[in-house]
């Protein structure tokens, strides 16, 4: 009966992973001293702001959810942590002594499956930490795509994408785990040579990403790709406000004196009509 409860409380991809070991479960207090991180925990950031939260939680109704661990290969007397590690660090910033746990015995693949399903159930992992851990499975047990996919419970293409973030310069991943740029834009420029410099442009100029969207579908829509690193973002900016406002095909060229040239391709003599009248209307 208790161990049901436990199972429940751990939340369902959690308890079916429980279900899956048939290790004993024990409920138990620990001190806080004899936990360990877990060296499988894919999340690295956690917010002081989230865990002063939970912090002041924890004071008033203590901890409500115990946390999962596992008996230290490495040093005697202790327990690794395999889910809830925020948990354990708010508990010491509470002042917590002792904090519940259950304590399951199982090997390094399940311990890494129950911290990326606690992780993702609840949304605490930022894509890249999601993508490493992704990863992590793949390369170290043999998972695949469509492994990941049904356990996780994410689409295939889900999986794909988050993998395909990895592809991506440092320099971005980091931007991303900041908080600093979001999936979406990340996405939006795999495969680019220059996704780092468009990255650092998108956070400045604090871009939508249906904006860096429009922007990037312009440098890969480009016929001769080695002029695409060389046009400004502020130009590509006009020429879609240019397209936006008239409905017609822009391109800008742009000398480093700043003379250039203003192309408007037009398809019928009514789309050049009205660019006469545009021009003339504005004299």
């Amino acid at each position: 009966m208790v161990e049901n409860r436990l199972k429940k409380g751990l939340g369902r991809g959690l308890s079916s992973l429980l279900g899956d070991t048939s290790s004993k479960i024990e409920n138990n207090k620990i001190s806080i001293n004899n936990l360990v991180r877990n060296k499988f925990q894919p999340r690295k950031n956690f917010s002081k702001e989230s865990l002063e939260e939970l912090s002041n939680s924890i004071r008033e109704q203590g901890v409500i959810q115990p946390i999962v661990v596992r008996p230290s290969k490495i040093l005697d007397g202790k327990y690794e942590i395999i889910a809830g590690e925020r948990r354990w660090l708010a508990s010491q910033n509470a002042g917590l002594h002792e904090v519940p746990v259950v304590v399951v015995n199982v090997d390094d693949i399940k311990s890494l499956e129950f911290a990326i399903v606690e992780n993702v159930q609840r949304q605490d992992l930022n894509p890249v930490e999601e993508a490493r851990g992704y990863q992590k499975l793949i390369d170290e047990f043999s998972y695949n795509q469509d492994k990941l996919s049904k356990f996780i419970g994410k689409s295939r293409s889900y999986i794909s994408n988050t993998l395909r973030l990895l592809s991506l310069p440092e320099e971005v991943l980091s931007m991303i785990e900041q908080g600093d740029l979001s999936s979406g834009h990340a996405r939006s420029l795999i495969g680019l040579p220059n996704a780092k410099n468009l990255a650092k442009q998108f956070v400045e100029k604090s871009l939508s990403v249906r904006q860096a969207e429009k922007i990037v579908k312009q440098y890969r829509d480009k016929k001769n790709i080695k002029l695409v690193p060389k046009k400004d973002i502020n130009i590509l900016e006009l020429e879609q406000s240019l397209e936006d406002k008239t409905g017609l095909k822009v391109s800008i060229v742009n000398k480093k004196n700043n003379s250039g040239k203003i192309y408007f391709e037009y398809k019928n003599l009514e789309q050049l009509e009205f660019i006469s009248k545009l021009i003339k209307g504005n004299n």
